[in-house]
């Protein structure tokens, strides 16, 4: 066997260019075969460990470990195809205009980077938590990246957000420091002045108890079981009204809110309770 690797050494060498090309592509699928299996075995031990509180913070350092199980492949398929050197003079004689355009391209990607390791560490959410953005979008963590986090959003929409815009936003977490079984919305409601408050404060509680997608905040019986509606401020033309409203994990946010929306549209046009808008008086004047 050996006499036989020393042979077709021989004949790799012999054939000048295309023996390299034949030495390079051995070593690659080399390197694939055996990414491959690393990356099977690494997927078995973190799935065990995303079973764990620390999520997102699994997901990140695998993430992380793939690029660097990677990278490592490639340099050692340079390193045992013969073409190290000939690698290593066009890198170094270009070192100055490759650090260059490196620097400059690289400059989102590592901060991106940095941002991830920044959120994986402070975890002001986590996989599976439910999100709303300042932007306005809203999402349960399905995955972090190094460059990226992953939403999943109504149906099967996934919404990519780099690292770092996310990491510069202000994020309402629905799922923060609660137990896993219990999601939660904040809603509120507005009303006209001259309206009834405490009429519709109660309209409000009606419809909450009434939701079939609905559940107490504590199923055991203990302290508040649904969320209290409160007046919490006077807007520039209407009274503001808010509640807290308890859902399943499997319920999708989209159906609470459709869901409460509905049976409050209904109950204040029957209760004669105006919802505001805004309009314009035009007036014309006689020329």
């Amino acid at each position: 066997m050996t006499q036989v690797l020393v042979n077709f050494n021989t004949w790799l060498e012999s054939v000048g260019i295309l023996g390299g090309i034949i030495r390079f592509v051995i070593a690659a699928l080399w390197a694939v075969l055996a990414v491959t299996v690393v990356f099977r075995i690494e997927r078995y031990f973190f799935s065990k460990r995303l079973k764990s509180n620390n999520k997102i913070q699994v997901r990140f350092v695998e993430n992380i470990l793939r690029i660097v199980i990677i990278i490592v492949a490639v340099f050692w398929v340079f390193n045992n195809s013969g073409t190290t050197d000939n690698f290593g003079k066009v890198l170094f004689q270009g070192t100055a205009i490759v650090g260059a355009v490196v620097g400059l391209a690289a400059q989102s990607v590592i901060s991106d980077l940095c941002c991830g390791i920044m959120i994986s560490v402070c975890k002001p959410f986590d996989i599976g938590d439910r999100i709303e953005l300042e932007s306005g979008i809203v999402g349960i963590v399905k995955d972090i990246t190094i460059r990226h986090v992953v939403l999943q959003s109504i149906g099967t929409t996934d919404i990519i957000i780099p690292n770092s815009v996310i990491n510069s936003m202000a994020v309402t977490n629905m799922s923060h420091g609660t137990s896993t079984s219990i999601m939660s919305v904040y809603m509120k409601f507005n009303i006209a002045y001259g309206s009834d408050v405490e009429l519709a404060m109660e309209l409000i509680k009606k419809a909450v108890l009434d939701s079939t997608f609905t559940i107490p905040a504590h199923p055991g019986g203990t302290g508040i079981d649904y969320s209290p509606v409160y007046f919490i401020e006077y807007a520039d033309s209407s009274l503001v009204l808010a509640t807290t409203v308890y859902y399943l994990p499997e319920v999708i946010t989209g159906e609470v809110r459709s869901d409460i929306n509905l049976r409050i549209n209904r109950a204040f046009k029957e209760n004669g309770i105006e919802i505001p808008y805004n309009y314009m008086n035009v007036v014309m004047r006689d020329s």
